[in-house]
């Protein structure tokens, strides 16, 4: 059983009592809806069943009692990384995109404020608050779909957004810099790679915060991936860019790898062959 699967039947357990209270048979349809690790996975027919578990999740929402915060977290968690990865991997008209980060953003942060303290930060510095967010995922997807946000909302972006991102980024970090793959690290660094300097990109920390993460993963090829797109290619560093991109190939080489994280190595392994064949790498 892929590790992740593995997770997922733990967190079934774990939140099983407040699930059974409240709304079993919506969470648990969403929760196969959601599955990517059970079977065959398949690009294109997964984007009708995240698109239904988002909906089963919503659905559900309204249901879920005051006392039961685990399951409530879990719900808003899903539903931020749920509307990010639809719009990030599926969505191609910008205001759909939009649309879609926007809800990604506004669950997070609506799992954010189920902690009081965050509340209480907020009130005198809503960054302050990311940084001390005690809750790993929210924190994180609240990074990501801001992030992506930001894209349509650059005037926002420009007047604190970009160091939002940043902080929650960071704060992830701390947190549980192995969740997703090493994925905190890996936002940061591909973050830190992209925006101009001005705004708080820094090669040389994105390449650092990279690497971290292909260390705490190394069959989540999308890490490979950000180090030839975001570092190699700019710097013209061919030979490393090859060597990112050829080992991002031999993860996708390898079933096992590539079914530890089937969707985000289907994106990732597409994006390899695409920069492979932009420049010539043997492949």
């Amino acid at each position: 059983m892929p590790r992740r699967l593995a997770t997922l039947a733990m967190l079934i357990i774990v939140i099983g009592f407040p699930v059974i209270a409240q709304s079993p048979s919506l969470i648990v349809k969403a929760e196969a809806s959601f599955d990517r690790w059970s079977g065959a996975f398949s690009f294109s027919d997964y984007e009708a069943k995240l698109q239904a578990a988002l909906a089963l999740y919503e659905e559900a929402l309204p249901a879920i009692g005051p006392d039961a915060l685990q399951t409530h977290s879990h719900v808003l968690n899903r539903l931020a990384q749920g509307y990010f990865e639809l719009g990030m991997a599926y969505l191609t008209d910008r205001d759909e995109q939009e649309k879609a980060y926007s809800k990604g953003k506004d669950y997070a942060l609506e799992s954010l404020r189920l902690d009081p303290t965050f509340v209480e930060t907020e009130k005198e510095s809503f960054r302050a608050a990311l940084s001390s967010a005690r809750d790993a995922r929210a924190v994180f997807w609240y990074g990501n779909n801001l992030g992506r946000y930001l894209n349509f909302h650059m005037m926002t972006a420009l007047s604190g957004g970009m160091k939002d991102v940043q902080a929650a980024f960071e704060r992830a970090i701390e947190l549980d810099p192995t969740y997703l793959g090493g994925a905190p690290w890996r936002s940061l660094g591909s973050f830190l790679a992209q925006v101009p300097a001005f705004m708080g990109g820094d090669k040389d920390r994105a390449q650092a915060a990279l690497e971290r993460a292909i260390q705490i993963d190394p069959s989540f090829a999308e890490n490979y991936v950000d180090v030839a797109d975001y570092i190699a290619r700019p710097a013209k560093d061919w030979t490393s860019f090859c060597d990112e991109i050829n080992a991002a190939l031999a993860v996708g080489a390898d079933e096992s790898q590539v079914a530890e994280w089937p969707l985000y190595n289907a994106l990732a392994l597409q994006r390899a062959h695409d920069l492979a064949a932009d420049h010539p790498c043997g492949n």
